[in-house]
C-alpha cells in the first residue's frame, strides 16, 4: 500500500489527539501534504479506534478525491486552502479541546502571553471574523486561511483551533500550545490583565526556533 507509514503516522496522531482529550468523538481531523498536488486526510466520521490505513483519503488541490473508498473530512476545505496559502505547511490539525473552544466562543484571539507561543506558533493566536458554520466548507476554509497568515495557529469562532507545522509532529505540539495558551489566558481574564511579549521578542523567538533551536552550542 502507497504511503503506509503515512497512513500509520496519521492513525496514530488522531489515537493521540483522543488520548489528551484535544478531540471528542469524530469532531476533529488530521492532514498530511504529500507533494505539491496532493493531501491524505482523515475521512469523514470515523470512530479513530476503528481507522485502518485503508480509510484515509487524498485528495488533490482542488478538493476532488483521488483515492479512497470514504469522503473526506467535512472540513477538507479547511485543510486544502491553507495548504493552498501556505507552502511551508506540511501538516495541519483540526480539534475542539475545551479550552480553545471556549476562546472560540469567546470572540477574542489570544495574545502573546507565553514563549511558546511566540515560537511555535509565532505570536496571538488570531480568530476568524465571523461564525461560519461547518455546512459552508469553501467560505469556512477561505476564512481559516485568510486569518492564519503567518501563524501556525488559528480559532474558528465558536468552532475549535486548527494548528499547522512544517510536519505532523509540529502540528500536534501545536495544538497542546494553544490549548495551554487558551487555559492560561482564561485564567489570567478571571481578574488580571496579562502581559505581552513585545512584537520584536515574538519575531526574535520565532526566527530563533526555525533556524537556530537544536543548532545551537
Amino acid at each position: 500500500m502507497e504511503y503506509l507509514e503515512i497512513r500509520k503516522q496519521i492513525i496514530e496522531a488522531c489515537l493521540w489527539l483522543q488520548e489528551k482529550e484535544l478531540v471528542i468523538g469524530t469532531w476533529g481531523n488530521v492532514s498530511v501534504r504529500l507533494d505539491e498536488t496532493r493531501i491524505m486526510m482523515t475521512p469523514s466520521k470515523m470512530d479513530y479506534n476503528i481507522m485502518k490505513p485503508e480509510d484515509l483519503v487524498i485528495v488533490g488541490m482542488d478538493g476532488n478525491r483521488l483515492e479512497g473508498t470514504h469522503s473526506a473530512t467535512s472540513e477538507m476545505d479547511v485543510h486544502r486552502l491553507i495548504y493552498a496559502q501556505r507552502k511551508d505547511v506540511g501538516s495541519v490539525v483540526h480539534c475542539h479541546s475545551v479550552y480553545a473552544s471556549a476562546m472560540c466562543a469567546s470572540g477574542r484571539g489570544i495574545p502573546p502571553i507565553l514563549e511558546e507561543m511566540s515560537q511555535m506558533i509565532g505570536g496571538e493566536i488570531p480568530i476568524t471574523e465571523t461564525y461560519i458554520n461547518a455546512g459552508s466548507h469553501v467560505p469556512l476554509g477561505l476564512a481559516a486561511a485568510k486569518t492564519l497568515q503567518d501563524k501556525n495557529a488559528v480559532l474558528l469562532r465558536n468552532h475549535g483551533p486548527v494548528s499547522v507545522g512544517r510536519d505532523l509532529k509540529e502540528a500536534l505540539i501545536c495544538c497542546q500550545v494553544v490549548e495551554k495558551a487558551a487555559k492560561c489566558y482564561l485564567a489570567l481574564c478571571a481578574g488580571q490583565t496579562p502581559e505581552l511579549i513585545p512584537d520584536n521578542m515574538v519575531q526574535s523567538e520565532r526566527k530563533r526556533f526555525l533556524y537556530q533551536y537544536g543548532h545551537e552550542h
